[in-house]
C-alpha cells in the first residue's frame, strides 16, 4: 500500500516564532486517522525563527530524532548535554525514564528541522543523547542509516526500538531501492526535491506512507534529499 500525504493535507499552527506542520496527531492537531504509522508516532516539520526554540520541557519512553535541515538547532538537557546540531546532521535523544531538554535556534538565520518520535521497545533505562554529522556526499545515491535500533548499523546514532532512520541524496534521475519487508512500515519524506515511488510523485515534504512492500525504488524527478522511517 502506497498512500500519499500531501503537505497542504498536514495539521499544524503558526506561532509566528514556530510555523509546525505535523505529519501525524500532535499538540492541538488531532486525526484519528493519523495517530501513528507503525511505531513511527511523531513526525513535525518545523520552522524556527533566529534566537527563538523551545523552553526545557520534559518526555519520558520516547526515541526522539532531529534531523537538521537547514539552519542549526542547539540542544541542552537535564543530563548536562550540550551541542549544536548543524543542517545535514542528526541528534537522538532517548528520553527513558525521564529528561528535561530545549531546543533553541541560537542562530541569526531561520532553523528548518524534521523533528521524529518512535516509540521505544525498550524501557526503565537511563535517558541517553548523541548527535553526529552525516555529509551528503556519504549518502548519495543510496540509503545509509542515520539513526538505528540494529546492531549491525554501527555508524548510525543507536536508538531503543526496532526501527531506523534512513537518508540517501539523489540527483536527477537516480534510483535508489530500500528493502523494506513486506511485514514493515515505511514512512517517506523528501526533504528536498520531487520523487517518484511506485508510480506516485511525491513532492518536498509531503509524506508517504508505505506497507505490505518487500522493497521501496525511489527515483528522483528533481535533485532531492530524502529521509525514510522503517519501522515495525
Amino acid at each position: 500500500m502506497i498512500q500519499l500525504r500531501p503537505y497542504s493535507s498536514l495539521g499544524g499552527e503558526n506561532h509566528g516564532w514556530l510555523d509546525a506542520k505535523h505529519h501525524f496527531s500532535f499538540a492541538g492537531y488531532y486525526d484519528e486517522a493519523r495517530m501513528n504509522w507503525g511505531a513511527l508516532r511523531v513526525w513535525n516539520d518545523d520552522t524556527i525563527a533566529p534566537h527563538t526554540g523551545f523552553p526545557p520541557h520534559p518526555h519520558r519512553d520516547m526515541e526522539i530524532i532531529t534531523y537538521v535541515r537547514e539552519g542549526a538547532i542547539t540542544h541542552e538537557d537535564s543530563l548536562g548535554n550540550k551541542g549544536r546540531t548543524e543542517a545535514g546532521d542528526v541528534q537522538v535523544m532517548s528520553a527513558g525514564t525521564g529528561v528535561r531538554h530545549s531546543e533553541y535556534n541560537r542562530e541569526d538565520v531561520t532553523t528548518k528541522i524534521f523533528q521524529i518520535w518512535i516509540i521505544p521497545t525498550r524501557s526503565g533505562e537511563e535517558p541517553s543523547w548523541g548527535a553526529k554529522p552525516f555529509p551528503k556526499a556519504d549518502r548519495s545515491g543510496g540509503f545509509v542509516a542515520l539513526a538505528s535500533g540494529r546492531k549491525d548499523d554501527v555508524d548510525a546514532l543507536p536508538i531503543r526500538a526496532d526501527a531506523r532512520v534512513m537518508g540517501a541524496t539523489l540527483k536527477a534521475g537516480e534510483t535508489a531501492e530500500y528493502v523494506l519487508g513486506a511485514d514493515r512500515k515505511g514512512y517517506l519524506v523528501p526533504a528536498v526535491g520531487v520523487v517518484e515511488v511506485e508510480g506516485v510523485r511525491v513532492n518536498a515534504r509531503d509524506g508517504l506512507a508505505i506497507s505490505d512492500l518487500e522493497s521501496v525504488k525511489v527515483t528522483a524527478i528533481e535533485d532531492s534529499e530524502i529521509v525514510l522511517v522503517d519501522s515495525i
